[in-house]
């Protein structure tokens, strides 16, 4: 037996798919709503971005999520290719279930830390602000149960594959 193999071990298997789409998330986030949108910006709730002293601040810290964002991709990138490069084995990673996983993750964490723990910012600060921010944790949440539906179909399909020993 493997080291990916076995009882509650299926997570390792999907693990670089998983980092990929917390990563992309990241850069949806960024790129949608920080700089198409410009619904927010990733300390707007702390620094104002209406002054272009408030508006250096908030790009610039935009930019360091960005880079975090870039990073977490590469690592995903890199260990999808260690594990497709030198498989063990056993069951390969599943791509789409484990980025929709990922990138649900990332809207959850999001959510949870910097929108209502930190209080760095709101999906879209206004009057409905609420809505906007719930809608993002839903979002998340539909992610996650689709993505995980998905790698719960695709092991079963893997397990009626695999003859009985």
């Amino acid at each position: 037996m493997d080291r990916f193999s076995g009882r509650g071990a299926d997570w390792r298997v999907h693990a670089p798919t998983l980092v990929i789409g917390v990563g992309l998330g990241g850069f949806f986030d960024g790129i949608v709503l920080h700089q198409i949108l410009r619904w927010h910006h990733l300390v707007s709730n702390r620094v104002a971005p209406d002054t272009l002293e408030g508006l250096q601040l908030n790009t610039f810290a935009d930019g360091l999520f960005h880079q975090a964002m870039w990073l977490v991709t590469i690592a995903g990138v890199v260990l999808l290719y260690r594990r497709l490069a030198y498989p063990p084995t056993g069951p390969r990673p599943t791509l789409l279930g484990g980025v929709l996983v990922g990138f649900g993750l990332f809207n959850l964490a999001d959510s949870v830390m910097f929108h209502w723990l930190l209080g760095l910012h709101n999906i879209r600060p206004g009057p409905d602000w609420l809505i906007y921010d719930l809608g993002y944790f839903f979002w998340g949440l539909a992610m996650v149960a689709l993505g995980g539906w998905h790698l719960h179909r695709s092991s079963a399909a893997r397990a009626r594959m695999v003859p009985n020993a």
